[in-house]
């Protein structure tokens, strides 16, 4: 069995007994979890339930990773991230959603899609899964950016070797965005594809 299988499987005695939904958003809810612990014991969660994600590390030919700037609600600050997507069309494949939020929110295409990590965002009181891909061999597209927020994006070339020296100075916070740009650098150092 593969270790995320089996680690997706690991309760080790917890019981989720039901959910009790608290509120239906457009895109989340919020339900009361209850639990049995492995001595018996009832408790329960506050937790998001989400749909999941894609987030896309888009890498240049000459080792720059194409990021956005855009202004988010929930930290009330612009944030400088990788191009992400919530997974809300029903069937389509992650790579598809992935592809589809890169040419919607930068506008470019991806040549090749390589799925680096699977993440768990904010697992404390959340359920969000982030699938995070490295896309190169990039080719222009049309952008079609949807919400007051997208509208506004800017789109930011950053070298990876600027990654480090951006985290130290605080200019980088997001978590799938620091993952994706490191795991991103790593491959592509393996690879021999970076200098």
């Amino acid at each position: 069995m593969p270790p995320e299988e089996a680690l997706a499987g690991d309760r080790r005695g917890f019981v989720h007994l039901g959910d009790h939904q608290q509120f239906q958003g457009w895109r989340i809810s919020v339900v009361d979890a209850s639990f049995r612990d492995p001595e018996g014991g009832v408790f329960h969660r506050d937790i998001v339930r989400h749909p999941g994600a894609v987030a896309v590390v888009p890498v240049t030919d000459e080792g720059t990773a194409m990021l956005v700037r855009q202004y988010r609600g929930a930290v009330d600050r612009w944030l400088l991230e990788i191009p992400a997507g919530t997974r809300d069309v029903d069937g389509e494949s992650p790579e598809v959603t992935a592809g589809r939020e890169l040419e919607e929110e930068v506008g470019v295409r991806a040549g090749s899609l390589e799925h680096l990590a699977t993440i768990h965002n904010t697992p404390g009181f959340c359920d969000e899964e982030t699938l995070v891909y490295l896309a190169s061999a990039l080719s222009p597209a049309t952008a079609a950016r949807h919400g007051p927020e997208e509208q506004h994006i800017e789109v930011v070339e950053v070298p990876l070797d600027d990654v480090d020296a951006m985290l130290s100075s605080g200019e980088l916070t997001d978590a799938q965005t620091v993952i994706g740009l490191l795991l991103a650098r790593a491959r592509l150092a393996h690879d021999g594809s970076l200098a």
